[in-house]
């Protein structure tokens, strides 16, 4: 009952958003997106801390900005999600435009695949969806939602333009198969990582849990790594779909070495990133919640 309670909660929220004018629905969004973010202490208590490591100097009102500033993107990106139906190969210019798509096709034009180094930034659902109505589907890293009817609801809006998920279970025999192909593989980089699959390397001048994946993949298979973000535009009034020049990789002869020092490079890509726009990445999520044995937790509150 708990499970059919909860997606027929968010479907009824996906829909109502999905019919709504997009000017209302963004607003709408926006605003339960505030109002959940005040009813939860945790979640507020994270984006402090996490604000205050990366930005250590910043005023108050600074850091306040930027919140307001991702509470609305978050509420935004709702909006958009609950829109993909209407969007089309016809429409989707007037959403979101490319911007260094040669430096995408670039990596692609090297024929191992793309490894699509993302995270979570402005509009990270629409950033790939629209690429796939662009013409340049992809394959991206899923980890299913544990309500079996929401994630089938999440992943059949995302795969509308295209793309298709890559689960954990299946994703070494997957992944390996696709960048043999020279197909595109989108992967969300910026998360806390098990020590299992990471390393610890710096992010914003503190050593934080960082997925190997990406690292391990690029060795392997001599793919491109290619940043790339959707970010909204003010001056536009459309978000602007960026891709960067691919990330050279550093090949030591030191296997383990090359994994540390790869991964390092990816997380200033990223974190540079979230310096250029730091009111459009998700505070509000553990970054820095595994540390090295001995260290006490970033997070000690209960």
């Amino acid at each position: 009952m708990k499970e059919w309670l909860e997606y027929a909660g968010v479907w009824l929220i996906v829909k109502a958003l999905g019919l709504l004018p997009r000017a209302m629905a963004r607003a709408i969004a926006s605003a339960l997106t505030r109002f959940l973010y005040a009813l939860l202490s945790r979640l507020q208590k994270t984006a402090e801390i996490n604000l205050r490591i990366a930005f250590p100097d910043w005023s108050e009102a600074q850091l306040k900005s930027v919140i307001r500033g991702m509470l609305r993107n978050v509420g935004w990106m709702a909006a958009e999600f609950a829109r993909f139906p209407k969007y089309t190969k016809q429409n989707i210019e007037q959403i979101i435009v490319l911007d260094g798509h040669e430096n995408f096709l670039e990596g692609q034009r090297r024929g191992k695949g793309v490894l699509y180094l993302t995270g979570h930034f402005g509009a990270w659902e629409l950033s790939s969806f629209a690429h796939a109505l662009y013409g340049f589907p992809l394959h991206y890293m899923a980890r299913p939602i544990e309500n079996r009817r929401i994630d089938a609801l999440v992943n059949g809006y995302r795969g509308l333009s295209g793309n298709q998920p890559i689960f954990k279970n299946e994703s070494a025999r997957v992944t390996l198969k696709v960048l043999k192909d020279a197909g595109t593989i989108g992967i969300l980089a910026d998360q806390n990582t098990m020590p299992s699959e990471a390393v610890f390397v710096d992010f914003f001048g503190k050593v934080a849990s960082t997925t190997t994946g990406i690292a391990r993949l690029a060795l392997h298979t001599g793919a491109a790594v290619v940043p790339g973000y959707a970010v909204w535009d003010e001056r536009l009034g459309k978000y602007r779909l960026r891709f960067e020049p691919a990330v050279e990789l550093v090949r030591t002869g030191d296997p383990e070495q090359d994994i540390l020092e790869n991964t390092q490079n990816f997380a200033k890509v990223l974190e540079d990133i979230i310096r250029k726009y730091p009111d459009q990445w998700v505070w509000v999520h553990g970054r820095w919640n595994t540390r090295p044995s001995g260290e006490p937790p970033v997070y000690d509150f209960s």
